[in-house]
Order: structure tokens, then C-alpha cells, then sequence
């Protein structure tokens, strides 16, 4: 797969200020009929997750959960939040849909990049 998925990710550690490689990263889309697994994967040794499933997307909502707790814990440091889970709506299915994290033990913050 050489092109970059229609939703893409980032995770940068605000506490060391590195990018977060190996963090596992779930993605599916939610609808009133359940949940539909899209894809997974790691980020690379840059926190980037860029090739991971192919489109076209649908619109609706959709939940990408990032495995924080395990990240840490796998460096023995503890985590307040043991997954990181942000939703949502893909609106226009032409357009890409870059979603970083930046995140702490403590703490984490998003938002809808480029």
C-alpha cells in the first residue's frame, strides 16, 4: 500500500516531547446498527500511522482508540488514561482526515489536522 489512508494519525509525548512509536491504534466506523471494524495497526518510529486501510469512506462517526496505557506501561510508567478514544464525523468523503494526538500520563488533547 503506497498511498496514505483517508484518515491518518499522529501522536506526539508532550512529556518527553518524541513522537510516540508503537502505540497500537484501532479505528471503526459507529452507526445506530453497531460498530464496524475499519482498521489497526502501530505507529512508526515517527507516531505515524498513514497506510493503514484503504477508502472510499462513508460518512457517519467514527471512533479511533489509541492504546496509551499499554504504551506506557510497556516503558514502566502508569497511565491515567489507559486508552485514549476520540469520535468523529466524517462529513465530506472526498477529503482526508488527519487526527493527532498529543498526549501525557495525565493528559491528552486533539484535533483535526491537515
Amino acid at each position: 500500500m503506497s498511498e496514505r489512508s483517508p484518515i491518518t494519525t499522529h501522536i506526539l509525548d508532550l512529556g518527553t516531547g518524541n513522537p510516540a512509536a508503537g502505540v497500537a491504534v484501532s479505528l471503526t466506523r459507529v452507526a445506530d446498527t453497531g460498530e464496524q471494524h475499519i482498521a489497526k495497526g502501530q505507529t512508526d518510529a515517527d507516531g505515524r500511522l498513514s497506510q493503514w486501510f484503504q477508502g472510499p469512506l462513508q460518512p457517519g462517526t467514527y471512533r479511533i482508540q489509541f492504546a496509551t496505557g499499554d504504551w506506557y506501561q510497556a516503558q514502566g510508567k502508569t497511565a491515567f488514561h489507559p486508552r485514549v478514544t476520540i469520535d468523529f464525523a466524517v462529513v465530506d468523503t472526498e477529503r482526508h482526515y488527519h487526527v493527532p494526538l498529543l498526549v501525557n500520563q495525565y493528559g491528552y488533547s486533539t484535533y483535526r489536522g491537515s
